[in-house]
């Protein structure tokens, strides 16, 4: 069952159930999911922003925002103006699917993966995760990659409490490790 109608016809009904919603508008749900690459030492090399273009393009089906440095550090070798990472902002449609797709297929390609930690969920219900390498997801060929690079995936919700955000997660059907809730 497609997320989308898993919501409607299971998630709701659990969830108002649970926390006693009296409105299915009241329900938390996903708003946006962000996808980020910072690129880090390699911010001066156009093959490596230009893999990291190509990246985001695929696994998000939309093309990447990079992201502009707004000060000047000298430690970090760092200019105002400089391109420091990409991003994508998926919603509705394509961010379901994106998280059907993390959640059905990519996880459990991770290597070594446990489980995500119910610490990644914030006090606001939102969940942040980490992946080492963006290889594990299906439209990334493994003898494709030249510059392997980690990304950040933050799911937005419209939860009130992290208890709430939990739930939700718990429900689309997110690994979380077994001790933790």
């Amino acid at each position: 069952m497609r997320l989308k109608e898993q919501y409607k016809k299971q998630i709701v009904p659990k969830m108002e159930e649970k926390f006693g919603f009296k409105n299915d508008m009241l329900v938390p749900r996903l708003s946006k999911v962000v996808i980020n690459v910072g690129c880090g030492a390699h911010a001066k090399e156009k093959e490596f922003l230009t893999s990291v273009e190509q990246g985001l393009l695929k696994i998000s089906g939309q093309k990447p925002v990079f992201t502009t440095a707004k000060k000047s550090v000298s430690a970090f070798k760092i200019r105002e103006g400089m391109t420091i990472g990409a991003k994508v902002t998926l919603r509705g449609q394509r961010m379901y699917d994106f998280v059907e797709k993390l959640v059905g297929i990519t996880f459990p390609r991770v290597r070594d993966f446990r489980g995500i930690s119910a610490k990644s969920v914030d006090r606001s219900g939102n969940l942040t995760v980490g992946l080492k390498e963006y290889a594990s997801f299906p439209e990334i060929k493994a003898e494709d990659v030249s510059n392997l690079f980690g990304l950040e995936v933050c799911l937005s919700t419209t939860a009130r409490n992290r208890e709430e955000g939990l739930e939700l997660f718990h429900l689309i059907g997110f690994p979380f490790k077994k001790d933790s809730k």
